[in-house]
């Protein structure tokens, strides 16, 4: 902004106002474009108007003035922060108000969604999804711990950091009770740790693996055939449920297979059939008769 176009001074010459006509002679005047005037008609006629208090600016008053515009030096002023603005640099925006250009990058700037503050330059931040906030108003839902620039877990309008989206949402093992985060299987409708979900006995892992429920505990083929499985009474072999001979024979504590399960005499398969016991073993309903 630049001074005003005028000049004031005390005549030494003999000159009357412009206006008025009163001698000028030995009083202080005002010269503007050429013409001479006397200080009152200077602030009544010709003075410009301050666009800040929209009050003249008298000869006595230093004035400035950028593009038609005209201010006090004293209302020269950043509307937002009231800082002096004479010999500063600055910005003249909306509704002819000037502003520094401190708060004019802060008015710029994206506003933060937690504080609603500006967020200048040199602030750290993040963004999401065309969203900004300072990196300490980035803060999770639940805990109200801060993120920053850490993990976290969109939610709606909600953001949790890992350990409280673990709790809030994540499934839990059935075995441990703990989230389950990433990976995990499903048995009977609960979810498990894929290193929870595991043999009794040999403790290896048996997702994607042919396994056994026995009474709430899982066993793998090879731990259920050595450790679990009853032995068939005939040929000695534990009986599994896997392969051939997946039906059993029960008989007075004993099993079989049932293809196992034959006369000791003529060898007929008696499963689902008659069969006679005899001295501990067993025969078809006809080979007795013949002993």
């Amino acid at each position: 902004a630049g001074p005003g176009s005028y000049t004031v001074g005390t005549m030494s010459e003999r000159f009357d106002c412009h206006y008025c006509r009163d001698p000028l002679h030995g009083k202080k005047y005002v010269q503007k474009e050429g013409r001479h005037c006397c200080v009152k008609c200077f602030e009544k006629i010709c003075a410009n108007t301050c666009i800040e208090c929209k009050k003249p600016i008298g000869a006595d008053s230093k004035e400035l003035h950028f593009k038609n515009r005209y201010w006090h030096d004293t209302c020269f002023r950043c509307f937002k922060c009231y800082t002096s603005l004479v010999n500063e640099p600055f910005m003249l925006r909306e509704n002819n108000k000037v502003w520094c250009s401190n708060c004019t990058a802060a008015e710029d700037a994206p506003r933060c969604k937690g504080c609603f503050k500006p967020i200048i330059a040199g602030d750290q931040n993040v963004e999401y999804k065309k969203m900004v906030w300072h990196k300490d108003c980035f803060t999770c839902s639940q805990c109200k711990q801060v993120i920053g620039s850490g993990s976290f877990f969109p939610k709606g309008d909600d953001f949790y950091c890992v350990s409280c989206h673990e709790h809030k949402f994540a499934k839990t093992c059935a075995k441990c009770k703990n989230p389950i985060t990433s990976g995990g299987l499903t048995y009977q409708e609960q979810p498990w740790h894929s290193e929870c979900f595991i043999c009794s006995n040999c403790k290896k892992q048996l997702g994607g693996k042919r396994f056994t429920a026995v009474e709430d505990e899982f066993y793998c083929v090879e731990c259920y055939k050595e450790c679990v499985a009853k032995k068939c009474a005939g040929c000695k072999n534990p009986i599994t449920g896997f392969g051939r001979g997946t039906s059993v024979v029960n008989y007075e504590d004993e099993s079989w297979h049932d293809y196992c399960f034959k006369c000791t005499k003529c060898a007929r398969g008696l499963a689902n059939k008659r069969f006679v016991c005899h001295n501990g073993k067993i025969y078809c309903a006809e080979c007795p008769k013949r002993l």
